[in-house]
């Protein structure tokens, strides 16, 4: 079975970056990645590429190469549908706000609408993969839509979960530790599909990084992975409490930790929280998913792995609250970061956000630097919290376009995302521009805590 024409429905963090390598790998497929909003797939066709909606090290040079070549950007989801061989589904796959399961289970009314939107359209035979985090057995509601409303049209279902990480996306795509592909592969033409797909991929990922499982092994290893490396993230973040009650340095103690080839040292660093769609997301999706099997102890196990997260944010926040003398009423505090993490401009779930809106509940005016992330995302997240309005957010928070801008006058500073480009600050020219005695909270292991003592901060680090 050879590809020829591949549509995508869903044109972001991870359809947008995913179909661009697989277009500029694949230059004898057609790649449609397919949107119903128009905003978002207007920027992708930006004649400067550098107005792309996402931001990834990498990823503006692969659509420039590919765009209008074998790779199209379009609302025109039906026409895309129908033309296609290879439908990938990647929607957005959020954590319910209403009904059963509501903060828990995913909310997969995205994924249903475009299984019935395939159902309506498709006149020849399909292979669907499953792009978006879902949880265990959702191909199996996948089928059940497609065979029973459709035109009579055959349909394989794929799982081929996404393991990107923000950031560092485009390598992970182009680098992959490994493609996981699950599908029938008790049937021939399950077969024949998954080898379909690996085709593709084999044109540039090494035979040995494709794993091919059933596809309820495939759906559940995106939520297995996410949910241990969330663990070791809010493990670490245990321990840097424990650390600055002690005396010992959460540095020192990852480094000792991870040198044990058994442990290893990745996702050993202490921060204010992790954040992102995906952790948060896919660990509240296993924790019902255990729920209701009974498996009451293991959604506790894993439910507490958010319960920490939550925690090191607000302690975080407090800290700054009790070192400024109990009180941040009226104190300008200065939040150099807003993303969740360096090198993207995604904010979903973001530290930041969580320890803005804390340090607005005391009163505190706050002014925020992002090298990528806009003002109108900035007042957009806090709006979502709902803690008060936006006329009110926008009063107590100003967006400036430096950090230098942003320290000038205040009280304290708190790096909320580890971007390059604060280690490099003068921090010495910060320092005397600020009111004293001036305050560093670095909730991201970012800077020298000797070399900045020296400077004259009173210095807090996550873990000291």
């Amino acid at each position: 079975m050879k590809i020829k024409n591949i549509c995508c429905i869903g044109a972001g963090y991870v359809g947008g970056p995913t179909m661009s390598v697989i277009a500029q790998k694949c230059p004898e497929i057609n790649v449609t990645v397919v949107d119903l909003n128009e905003k978002r797939i207007a920027a992708w066709n930006d004649e400067d590429v550098n107005n792309i909606p996402i931001y990834e090290p990498g990823l503006s040079e692969i659509v420039e190469e590919a765009r209008g070549r074998n790779l199209f950007f379009s609302t025109e989801v039906d026409q895309a549908i129908d033309k296609a061989d290879m439908i990938f589904i990647s929607v957005n796959t959020p954590t319910k706000t209403y009904g059963i399961g509501k903060g828990m289970a995913a909310d997969l009314k995205w994924i249903e609408l475009c299984a019935r939107q395939i159902a309506r359209v498709a006149t020849s035979d399909k292979i669907v993969v499953e792009k978006s985090t879902l949880p265990v057995r959702t191909a199996q509601a996948l089928k059940n839509i497609l065979e029973n409303t459709g035109n009579g049209v055959n349909f394989q279902i794929l799982s081929n979960p996404e393991f990107l990480a923000e950031g560092t996306a485009v390598d992970d795509l182009l680098n992959p530790d490994r493609v996981l592909i699950g599908g029938e592969i008790d049937t021939e033409k399950g077969r024949e599909a998954m080898q379909a797909l690996v085709d593709v991929y084999g044109h540039w990922v090494p035979q040995t990084n494709i794993l091919t499982t059933n596809v309820w092994s495939s759906e559940l290893s995106k939520l297995t992975a996410n949910a241990f490396l969330a663990q070791r993230v809010s493990s670490i973040n245990a321990m840097s409490e424990l650390c600055e009650k002690t005396g010992a340095d959460v540095n020192e103690v990852a480094k000792a930790v991870g040198m044990d080839t058994r442990i290893g040292p990745k996702f050993l660093k202490a921060s204010v929280g992790f954040g992102g769609s995906c952790f948060q997301k896919d660990i509240l999706n296993l924790v019902y998913i255990s729920k209701s099997f009974g498996l009451n102890e293991v959604a506790d196990y894993w439910e507490q792995v958010i319960i920490m997260n939550d925690h090191q944010k607000r302690r975080f926040a407090a800290n700054i609250v009790k070192t400024l003398y109990n009180t941040v009423s009226g104190k300008k505090i200065a939040m150099l970061g807003w993303a969740f993490k360096k090198d993207t401009n995604d904010t979903r779930e973001a530290a930041s956000i969580y320890v803005a809106d804390y340090l607005l509940n005391e009163q505190a005016e706050i002014v925020v630097y992002d090298p990528k992330v806009t003002a109108e995302q900035i007042y957009a997240d806090l709006a979502y919290l709902g803690s008060r309005s936006d006329e009110e957010n926008r009063k107590l928070v100003k967006v400036v376009n430096t950090a230098e801008a942003a320290c000038n006058d205040a009280h304290a500073i708190a790096l909320m995302t580890e971007w390059d480009e604060f280690k490099t600050l003068d921090w010495k020219e910060i320092y005397e521009n600020m009111l004293k005695p001036a305050f560093l909270f670095d909730g991201r292991k970012l800077l020298s805590n000797k070399e900045m003592e020296d400077l004259g901060f009173k210095f807090y680090a996550i873990g000291n």
